[in-house]
């Protein structure tokens, strides 16, 4: 499988650059079996001469998504597959650079049309994407734009391997694949499963659960923990005889379904799951001038939090944005540590409320919302997500800041009756994991449906 693409950038200098298009289409050898096509947000300038070449300019990016918010797209659609460029060893450095701004290693073999040009059709006149198309008759749309560049190079490609008469492309391909080693009762087991979000149960022959884990695609981890070489998947596979599931629909409710009953069986293969799930909390205190400042801490326990994070990166990072949505001072958020005035007041970014040039109470207002939002605390409010079925979804009950537990309801039937919706929810336990895993989910799925409660159920 291939994950061929295209990237625009910036421009600018080595390694600062920042990706304002990519497309992506992958690529079976015959047809496109999946595609990514996004704007970014580069959160930099773009150098003139590049907005003359491509067209895209600041204005156009400020609504879109940012790096972070397409990267786990950009991972699922090329994960397992070769990445496929024409001079991929510029759009392969400028994704590994991306990916490294956010701490996680982005890893792929790729190919590169430039070079297989070369060596499949030698003695052409330039080997420009855009040359090389008009020399082989392909047609060409949108160029130095990310999806035209794109799907050309998909054509290219194509063409490519059918001139690869020794076959050196798929060769290739089939080393990076990998094999199947799944003794046949693992096949069975796996041939039963589904591909749809939900948890699933290893069982031994004595019917224990050895593990618990939920995933968006079942029977694909479940094939990973059968096929992986690590100690732990290597004494799952001797151990296992089947596995069970529950699909779930909505991934919210399969990683509170896989914390409760992680902690409630005890599986001898979760061990390392049955810890607290995060490290860090936001706090917020008044300071001696009547300021609120925010805070990111270690999570201890004893201070309410407003809401909490798996590390300490992911909780700066949500600062960093958050400064940005309500205008707050770098300084009062402990983003900036300064005496005096704060980086965004020199830049005109900042009110003034580092150093009390903006009132207590008009800058306080902007920290309450932000509170206001990612708290729960003495809330009554429900959360609908997706349901198993099309005609169904997933409903989640906090009543006074608590969470009672989760249901399905029929898109048919109303739940705003106190009666039928405390009779849909399963009741299940408040605790810190928990309220750590619906804040972060709120955070992140942007598509969850919120309904505030007026009065208390």
């Amino acid at each position: 499988m291939y994950a061929i693409l295209d990237i625009e950038t910036t421009g600018g200098k080595y390694n600062e650059e920042g990706i304002t298009e990519i497309a992506i289409y992958q690529f079976d050898g015959h047809k496109v079996t999946d595609q990514f096509i996004s704007l970014v947000n580069p959160e930099r300038e773009i150098q003139p001469f590049v907005v003359n070449l491509t067209g895209i300019n600041s204005n156009m990016l400020k609504n879109a998504p940012k790096f972070y918010e397409v990267a786990k797209r950009i991972v699922e659609i090329t994960e397992d597959c070769i990445v496929v460029a024409h001079n991929s060893s510029f759009d392969y450095r400028i994704l590994k650079t991306e990916f490294k701004r956010l701490g996680f290693p982005f890893k792929r073999k790729t190919l590169c049309t430039v070079e297989l040009s070369k060596q499949l059709i030698p003695d052409m006149e330039s080997y420009s994407l855009g040359k090389l198309a008009r020399s082989l008759g392909i047609p060409m749309s949108d160029r130095h734009r990310a999806n035209g560049d794109a799907m050309a190079t998909v054509k290219l490609f194509k063409m490519l391997l059918h001139k690869d008469l020794d076959k050196v492309i798929i060769k290739d391909a089939v080393k990076v694949e990998k094999k199947s080693n799944i003794p046949k009762n693992l096949k069975d087991i796996i041939e039963e499963l589904p591909s749809e979000t939900g948890v699933y149960y290893i069982h031994n022959e004595k019917g224990e659960i050895i593990y618990i884990g939920k995933s968006n695609n079942i029977r694909k981890r479940i094939i990973q923990h059968f096929t992986n070489k690590s100690s732990k998947s290597k004494k799952i596979q001797a151990l296992v005889a089947a596995v069970t599931y529950e699909k779930t629909g909505s991934e919210l409710a399969a990683l509170l379904k896989e914390s409760a009953e992680i902690k409630k069986n005890k599986p001898i293969f979760n061990r390392a799951l049955r810890r607290t799930i995060f490290t860090h909390a936001l706090y917020s205190f008044v300071d001696d001038e009547g300021y609120i400042n925010l805070k990111i801490d270690k999570a201890d326990g004893k201070d309410a939090a407003i809401t909490t994070f798996s590390t300490r990166s992911s909780g700066k990072h949500f600062m960093f944005k958050n400064v940005d949505d309500y205008n707050l001072c770098q300084k009062l958020t402990g983003l900036y540590n300064t005496k005096t005035s704060c980086f965004k007041y020199d830049v005109k970014e900042c009110a003034g409320a580092c150093i009390a040039k903006e009132s207590p109470e008009e800058y306080n207002k902007r920290v309450n919302a932000l509170i206001q939002k990612h708290s729960y605390e003495n809330k009554n409010m429900l959360l609908i997500d997706k349901g198993r079925d099309i005609d169904e979804k997933s409903v989640f009950l906090i009543e006074n800041g608590v969470f009672k537990g989760l249901g399905f309801f029929d898109l048919n039937h109303q739940i705003n009756n106190k009666d039928i919706l405390k009779s849909l929810i399963t009741p299940m336990e408040n605790n810190r994991d928990t309220q750590h895993i619906i804040q972060s989910y709120m955070r992140r799925n942007k598509r969850l449906k919120i309904i505030e409660l007026q009065d208390n159920l």
